[in-house]
């Protein structure tokens, strides 16, 4: 009986080593580099017909592009799983997926700890309004022109209530997005959304930009709506719109929630542990949510 034939696309840093040790078990198929009119003119040709599992990422995407209708379309007959490295997997049509009877993973679980950690820094730079005082330094101002921030004191220590979105938006003084960028959840927050919060609400963002309408910050910025924002992600990467590179209430960082080396090793880690429990009839470890009660990830055998 031949092996399972798996495929990796694009960069891999971190696991080489674990990616190569599968091949005692798989038949190993590389597309590091090339086009995405090579990649799918590859498998028009059927150069993947044999491939029921493949590994991809958001690095990826200079190879590829999003894996959206077009390329879901043409991908090998046999496919059943992609096993995506990131916690977000928003360039990746998975209605499409679905459709095709393709199971797909995230990784979730291995950037929780550097994540959090961004978007605690983020909070207390745009409650401590940090930006200012930052860039007065590097500039010899010493503090510059600094407005006074405020304290983090929690009014509810060491308890969380679950209420209503719109509860959650008129009671909240500083509102944090963690949840993953879809149909439902593009542009959640937006001048409606804006208008039902307190004055001087501060907003962080460690999920994806489009969760938020950009230019309505802007605007709810420069009213004063809101006091401040931390972003570490932005509606058109690796744009990020005038209005808030120029604003003196943003604390931004350039996407780099999961940037170290044990989390980015974790996730590629984990992107192959799904594949291989998958292949080998275990199912994945962490289908995305949207999927688990319409298609179960099972034995392709």
């Amino acid at each position: 009986m031949s092996k399972p034939t798996v495929l990796l696309i694009g960069p891999l840093t971190h696991c080489n080593e674990e990616w190569h040790h599968l091949g005692n078990k798989y038949e190993l198929k590389e597309f590091r580099n090339g086009s995405r009119q090579e990649f799918i003119a590859q498998c028009k040709r059927g150069e993947y017909d044999d491939v029921v599992g493949l590994y991809r990422s958001n690095l990826s995407n200079p190879q590829t592009g999003p894996f959206n209708q077009e390329i879901v379309d043409v991908l090998p007959k046999g496919l059943k799983y992609i096993c995506h490295n990131g916690a977000g997997y928003d360039n990746i049509d998975v209605d499409a997926c679905t459709r095709r009877g393709i199971a797909v993973s995230s990784t979730p679980i291995a950037v929780d700890d550097a994540t959090a950690d961004v978007g605690i820094f983020l909070m207390l730079g745009a409650l401590r309004q940090a930006q200012t005082s930052l860039e007065a330094i590097r500039a010899g101002q010493w503090r510059g022109n600094a407005t006074l921030g405020h304290d983090p004191k929690a009014e509810l220590e060491g308890d969380a209530t679950y209420v209503s979105f719109d509860d959650l938006l008129a009671q909240s003084d500083i509102l944090s997005l963690n949840l993953a960028l879809n149909a439902k959840t593009r542009h959640i927050i937006s001048a409606r959304e804006f208008a039902k919060m307190k004055d001087g609400v501060v907003i962080v963002n460690t999920a994806r930009g489009a969760l938020i309408k950009e230019k309505d910050l802007v605007e709810a910025l420069n009213s004063g709506k809101v006091a401040s924002a931390g972003l570490d992600v932005f509606e058109h990467e690796p744009q990020v719109d005038s209005g808030l590179i120029q604003s003196r209430k943003t604390f931004i960082a350039p996407h780099i929630g999961t940037h170290t080396y044990e989390t980015q090793r974790a996730m590629e880690l984990l992107v192959l542990q799904n594949l291989e429990s998958a292949v080998d009839g275990k199912g994945l470890l962490t289908q995305i949510p949207e999927q688990k009660t319409k298609l179960v990830a099972t034995n392709h055998l």
